[in-house]
């Protein structure tokens, strides 16, 4: 191996332009010349921080390794000889108004978001927080399960311990709450989707699906989990007989298609070892197909970045997505808007379904997150998928989009045979075990939560575990005030759902007047 060049911050900062684009980053010299011109999210996020030293935004938001797998090693030009002054930025500094409470005053969800509220950054909070315009979709997705009530069946045994073990897509489980994909991460904490593997494998195998945009690779969740110590044996009071051997827990991708495929197709090649034989990382692909485009979120707009004049720019960058560098136009300043940049918008049934299936390995599903409707959920089946998940983006993309659980109800009403033919998955506005019950006697195989994991995530994997703990033990409650010890007991009778039913369509056959409407304008 070569001697490593040593290199001044007077030479380094002669690389500042398009010509020689140099940065450094935790004291190493990177040329990003070459790569500037085909980065999707344009030079500017490189130029910001060209000549200098980028460092402090770098690991501000994503992991040590995201550079030397977007750059060749040939790119390593050299060490830097003697660091360079850095201005912090403020924009995802912690809100130092209140001190972080401890888990132990912390006995609901909500009390971890109203706790966060005191405590992360103002635009990561903002980022986390927002859904789009008028957030009434953001509030009814949590506002319609309590409008769906309990039947509860009495003098029934429960003395008998609850398992809340199953199979997500034919993998072991402990439990059907699963980890919902969420962006950013280590925004929330510094060791971000790495903290809720460690919580997901310490309850046994909680299945965990990480985004594309996520802080850190699938890698590296993977090997997070990996060497994590294996959890005790529960005790035999616990609640729920979860599967504590040492068996990674069920991870799967979130995906976001580029708009420049080549990209795509290179990461799910790379992730399930279709081209080199190698073992799969992931067991399972989500293909998000509810943000087209990004939705205005006006919370996420209205919270300025840091003045560049005065602090440096943080950079947004991910091991799977784009960098990005956040910044103020006439529409405001989010972070999603940017995230959602490099998503291609062209995504159809008859090209995109095929062109994935075609890049996956045959024991590697295909997952269509953001189903909305009854038609798409034939469709989807139709189509091959192995599973669907029922998603608005939590009330991110399309303000009055429905509400999740109305959507499993007209699933229920209008196409229940594919409860049969594919496994159905919820998230959005899960806040309660008696949410997750609900969505289970409603057919849902498995339920999500996203945002409540990172509110958790302020306090690394003890919260993410304690998020996880409370939303279990309030589900094995629910299952036996209402007279039931076991999963496959769950059915819609338990519940009264009346108080919604109107706001279910009756039918969506080829004979509604929709479809008589649409094949008129065709």
């Amino acid at each position: 191996m070569p001697p490593t060049i040593t290199i001044s911050p007077a030479e380094l900062s002669q690389h500042r332009n398009m010509a020689s684009l140099w940065i450094a980053i935790d004291g190493e010299i990177y040329d990003f010349t070459e790569f500037a011109p085909t980065h999707p999210g344009g030079v500017d996020v490189l130029l910001q921080h060209a000549g200098g030293d980028g460092t402090a935004a770098y690991n501000a938001v994503h992991s040590a390794s995201l550079v030397k797998s977007v750059l060749p090693e040939s790119k390593h030009v050299g060490r830097l000889s003697s660091p360079l002054p850095v201005s912090p930025s403020t924009m995802l500094l912690p809100n130092k108004a209140a001190p972080k409470p401890p888990l132990s005053r912390l006995i609901s969800v909500n009390d971890f978001r109203l706790a966060a509220h005191t405590f992360l950054p103002p635009k990561t909070l903002a980022f986390i927080s927002s859904a789009a315009t008028d957030c009434h979709t953001h509030r009814r997705n949590s506002t319609t399960y309590s409008e769906i009530t309990l039947r509860p069946r009495v003098l029934v045994d429960v003395s008998a311990p609850v398992s809340l073990e199953t199979t997500i897509l034919g993998r072991a489980a402990a439990s059907p709450i699963f980890v919902s994909p969420t962006s950013l991460g280590k925004t929330v904490h510094p060791e971000g989707e790495l903290e809720v593997a460690r919580a997901c494998k310490e309850l046994g195998g909680i299945a965990q699906v990480v985004s594309t945009s996520a802080s850190f690779s699938v890698a590296d969740v993977v090997r997070a989990a990996a060497e994590h110590p294996s959890p005790d044996p529960p005790s035999s009071s616990s609640p729920s007989s979860a599967n504590h051997s040492n068996e990674p827990h069920p991870v799967f991708l979130q995906l976001y298609v580029d708009k420049n495929q080549s990209k795509t197709a290179s990461l799910l090649q790379s992730l399930t070892g279709s081209k080199t034989n190698t073992p799969s990382q992931i067991q399972g692909v989500f293909l998000t197909v509810d943000a087209p485009v990004s939705g205005k979120r006006e919370a996420d707009e209205r919270v300025p970045p840091p003045p560049t004049a005065t602090t440096t720019t943080t950079t947004i960058a991910t091991p799977m997505a784009t960098p990005l560098t956040p910044s103020s136009d006439k529409r405001g300043s989010a972070l999603g808007r940017l995230m959602a940049s490099y998503i291609s918008p062209s995504l159809t049934w008859q090209a995109t379904l095929p062109w994935l299936r075609s890049l996956l390995p045959p024991h590697v599903p295909l997952v269509i997150k953001g189903i909305q409707t009854a038609a798409d959920a034939v469709r989807a089946a139709e189509a091959g998928a192995r599973a669907i998940v029922i998603s608005n983006h939590g009330g991110r993309s399309l303000d009055t989009s429905p509400a999740t659980v109305l959507v499993l109800l007209e699933l229920q009403r209008c196409c229940p045979r594919v409860f049969n033919e594919v496994e159905v998955f919820v998230e959005g506005g899960v806040t309660r075990g008696t949410d997750v019950f609900k969505a289970l006697c409603l057919g849902a195989k498995g339920v999500g939560v996203g945002r409540g994991v990172l509110y958790g995530l302020g306090w690394g994997k003890d919260g993410v575990r304690k998020v996880l703990e409370i939303l279990n033990d309030e589900l094995v409650t629910t299952m036996k005030m209402c007279g039931v010890t076991r999963l496959d007991e769950l059915h819609p009778g338990l519940l009264n759902t009346r108080a919604v039913d109107h706001l279910v369509p009756a039918d969506l056959s080829e004979e509604h007047p929709y479809a008589k409407w649409r094949r008129s304008k065709l």
